[in-house]
């Protein structure tokens, strides 16, 4: 302790009695505590109010709490998606250098996991076609938003508008309008076509006012865009940048992203490396070389120490708000490192050939439920004439909200999203329960 008495505040508080009195004269407030308005219901009085317990009978009180859960089969998906993990992304994960490590701010002492990194960023740049990869983003919203703040930074002329497709997730677009208002930028929708963009409405949209155009392939309805090209050549007639959101897993089947004009490819990694958490993910983050000075988060980079060994170490850093503050790109602060090594030993072990047969793996097996579905009387599936990838929407003659409570009632969860329409995700994980799923679809709908 560098001043003060440990008895009036934390004994790591840095700052003497006479400096802190100094401080709140200067704002004007007599105490520490004026200067937060935390409400009396939720306000810490020195007693947390929690029972004593042994570590036996706190484990029993657990285990009975979680045994109250749902043993749900989950047909859900719409932006989190669950995949088979080998237990040695675990095994690798879970060693104590990797996952007690912090910031890798010592290159000296972590050139494995600055490798490892490395390698995650040149597994995206491989699957993107784009030069540079982060390492990396909070999840799919937050790469979003920061795509926009860099469209709005790197554009040549005058511009506030950033337009993306009516299905774009409620909570994703409430992340990037809460990045965007800051710099004053809008965000403006545009119509689809049958699960796919509109050309002809996002040609009506477009205007020299645009910075950014948004797109998704797969999309959160599970349709494979058709249109990539037309909407990134839309996207540069006028000056704007292009960015598509996506995933490792689809980008291992489809057209490499930079092939169609793609700008800036965002996503969320996390479909391979973690299980669906319906919270935390890993954003995807990938652009081209001309913008490497406006990436927000940290890149990797590879170079030679003066004996000639190879080495690796944080590059670009001072973009960051811990050293460059009002001049940084961006205020993220952690970089999902740990995430990220997990999303890169899944990549590592399927393998090129591994995780294209994943991907196909995604279609046939969407395609096939949707077909099974679609010999159900009162029910059409899918509702888009598109391909599909992972997940579908089907049409139900009877409502949808009985449909998906009978469902639950019987051990399956599926997304509502319309008054007859209801969406269903499989996968690798829940293709062994596809026949149960189909019986009692049959019998609910």
């Amino acid at each position: 302790m560098t001043g003060g008495n440990a008895s009036t505040g934390s004994p790591y508080a840095p700052h003497t009695v006479e400096e802190t009195a100094a401080m709140l004269d200067a704002v004007g407030v007599e105490s520490v505590e004026d200067l937060f308005d935390i409400p009396e219901a939720v306000r810490f009085d020195g007693e947390f109010g929690i029972e004593k317990r042994s570590e036996q009978a706190t484990r029993h009180e657990l285990q009975r709490t979680l045994g109250e859960n749902r043993n749900l089969t989950e047909f859900l998906g719409r932006g989190q998606y669950s995949h088979y993990m080998p237990s040695l992304v675990d095994h690798i994960a879970d060693r104590s250098e990797f996952l007690t490590s912090y910031t890798q701010y010592q290159p000296e002492v972590t050139q494995g996991f600055l490798q490892a990194l490395f390698e995650y960023q040149s597994m995206l740049v491989e699957l993107t076609g784009l030069e540079i990869a982060n390492a990396s983003m909070y999840d799919h919203a937050t790469a979003l938003a920061e795509s926009a703040l860099l469209a709005s930074r790197v554009r040549q002329t005058s511009g506030d508008k950033v337009l993306v497709p009516e299905y774009l997730l409620p909570e994703r677009r409430s992340v990037l309008e809460n990045y965007t208002e800051g710099p004053g930028l809008t965000v403006e929708e545009f119509g689809t076509d049958d699960g796919n963009v509109d050309v002809n409405a996002l040609s009506e949209a477009m205007d020299d006012d645009v910075v950014m155009v948004y797109a998704e392939s797969p999309t959160t309805l599970g349709t494979i865009e058709e249109n990539l090209t037309a909407i990134g050549d839309l996207a540069h007639d006028h000056e704007a940048l292009f960015c598509l959101g996506s995933d490792p897993v689809a980008l291992a089947l489809l057209q490499k992203p930079a092939d169609v004009g793609v700008d800036v490819v965002v996503g969320d990694a996390a479909t391979l490396g973690l299980p669906a958490s319906y919270g935390m993910g890993l954003g995807l983050f990938a652009t081209r070389e001309q913008f490497v000075r406006q990436v927000p988060g940290r890149l990797i980079g590879i170079s030679e120490d003066v004996d000639d060994n190879r080495a690796f170490t944080l590059t670009l850093q001072t973009r960051e708000q811990h050293i460059r503050r009002e001049r940084a790109t961006s205020n993220i602060c952690t970089n999902q490192a740990w995430v990220a090594l997990r999303t890169a030993i899944h990549i590592a072990y399927l393998g090129s050939s591994g995780l294209v047969e994943l991907a196909e793996k995604c279609v046939t097996l969407a395609d096939d439920l949707a077909q099974r579905l679609d010999d159900i009387n009162g029910v059409q599936a899918p509702v888009y004439d598109r391909h599909h990838f992972r997940e579908f929407v089907a049409r139900t003659d009877q409502p949808a909200p009985p449909i998906v409570a009978d469902l639950e009632e019987r051990g399956f969860a599926v997304h509502e999203v319309g008054e007859h329409e209801v969406q269903v995700c499989v996968t690798d994980v829940n293709e062994h329960a596809v026949g149960e799923f189909v019986t009692l679809f049959e019998e609910v709908a």
